[in-house]
């Protein structure tokens, strides 16, 4: 069986290579701990300049050393060591995924590990970067998880449905991205990876409980997570558990758990019976052709755009201009004898068909191109 192999990276592959010895060196820790949390534009030149000295080093001494010497200088390369029993010749049909912060410190590092297993080769090794993951301070941390968790959702579940095992190596990175790695894995991996300290080191495999998240419990609120899915930002008076949303001056988005459980139930949630979103009016055409979609994807697509329409027409007071320049929705009139109906897209070949109302938009007929003929 093919795996995918997800592995957090840290720095310390990177900052173990300094010479604590010489005395032209002993404050390059210092230094790379104070820019830590930069990235390559805001890191100075004479930082930068120390970072690909270090860097170097370690491609050097990965290229050179015995599988021990390897196995104690990154972390990273020694739980993936541990997994192919020592034999990375064993992960050329695999895929790997390093997972590093935005950092330039971090990104280096991870870009040391990918260009070592390649020249060991692997040939499919590749770095995600969440574009906001930082350890810097707490939103920018939340923020890379949220980016973290939704690709997550959108990659894993096509490797397993191809066969593909899914480990995640959490032997490196930073101990606060290891936390919601080993609960994110709960929901994603097949295996979690930890290897005890010290030489000789054994694999510490935590295989996936067998963990059901009871969707129904957050079934009564499901317009409400589907709109700050979509991006609406709620006022803190309805009763959603806690730990699925975070409140900041008496308005709720969706947490990190709360994007998590939300991409884990949205499917059973969304393929029922049509919501009652805001600003939107159901006609009882536009519930029939509803009724007739047979897809559960499909409906789940469909109620998904629902969503960021009635977000778009919540923030705007009803006004339909931000439904025009959506990419993905595409708002416009429709032509001819029926100009005063107008069109939205769901997907490239299925539109709905509406008209908009004191700030209401009704929903008309939902399906193929030719709806347009009879809206």
């Amino acid at each position: 069986m093919r795996r995918i192999v997800i592995s957090t990276v840290g720095t310390s592959l990177l900052t173990n290579q300094i010479n604590r010895s010489n005395p032209d060196e002993k404050d390059w820790y210092n230094k790379l701990r104070e820019f830590a949390n930069h990235n390559k534009k805001d890191t100075p030149q004479t930082i930068q300049n120390i970072i690909q000295q270090l860097r170097n080093r370690a491609s050097k001494k990965l290229a050179q050393s015995k599988i021990e010497i390897i196995r104690l200088s990154s972390a990273e390369l020694n739980g993936l060591h541990g997994l192919y029993n020592n034999q990375l010749a064993l992960a050329k049909q695999d895929i790997q995924f390093l997972i590093s912060t935005a950092t330039y410190q971090c990104q280096t590092t991870a870009e040391i590990i990918r260009d070592f297993l390649q020249q060991q080769g692997l040939s499919s090794v590749d770095i995600y970067t969440p574009p906001s993951l930082s350890t810097a301070n707490t939103e920018d941390f939340s923020s890379g998880i949220d980016e973290l968790i939704v690709w997550l959702r959108e990659n894993i579940p096509d490797y397993k449905e191809k066969g593909f095992k899914v480990y995640f190596n959490l032997v490196g990175g930073f101990k606060s991205l290891q936390g919601y790695l080993n609960t994110i894995g709960m929901f994603y991996a097949d295996e979690i990876l930890y290897i005890f300290e010290g030489k000789n080191a054994e694999l510490i495999t935590i295989p996936r409980l067998p963990i059901t998240l009871d969707c129904q419990a957050i079934k009564p609120h499901r317009v409400s997570l589907a709109l700050m899915d979509a991006g609406l930002t709620m006022p803190s008076n309805e009763q959603i558990l806690e730990s699925l949303v975070l409140t900041i001056d008496k308005e709720m988005t969706l947490s990190t758990w709360g994007k998590l459980v939300w991409g884990e139930c949205k499917n059973s949630l969304l393929s029922q019976e049509l919501l009652a979103f805001p600003r939107i009016s159901l006609e009882d055409s536009f519930r029939q052709d509803y009724n007739k979609i047979a897809d559960l994807e499909e409906k789940v697509k469909l109620q998904e755009t629902l969503a960021t329409v009635s977000y778009l027409l919540e923030e705007n007071n009803g006004d339909i201009a931000p439904l025009k320049k959506h990419g993905g929705i595409q708002y416009s009139n429709l032509k001819a004898k029926h100009s005063a109906f107008g069109h939205f897209r769901v997907t490239q070949g299925k539109r709905v068909t509406c008209i908009i109302k004191k700030g209401i938009l009704h929903l008309r007929r939902y399906g193929q191109h030719a709806i347009n003929d009879k809206p």
